[in-house]
């Protein structure tokens, strides 16, 4: 249980702010990943456009929600 939240968050964002993004290694990462969901069937899609309706209803809902900034 966080007992200081305003605390954890200032640490977690210091951390963020000095861990260095290392471009290379992410792009690793995204091709072995995307090489797995090919082995594993999911990629490419059969059907690019399947659940497409699904998709854009989702999309339509989600864009009429007013954002409270």
């Amino acid at each position: 249980m966080v007992k200081n939240a305003k605390k954890l968050q200032a640490f977690e964002a210091a951390r963020i702010r000095a861990e260095k993004v290392d471009v290379e290694q992410n792009l690793k990462i995204l091709d072995a990943l995307y090489e797995e969901a090919v082995m594993l069937g999911a990629l490419p899609p059969k059907d690019p456009l399947e659940g497409i309706e699904v998709k854009i209803r989702i999309a339509r809902a989600v864009n009429r929600v007013q954002r409270s900034d």
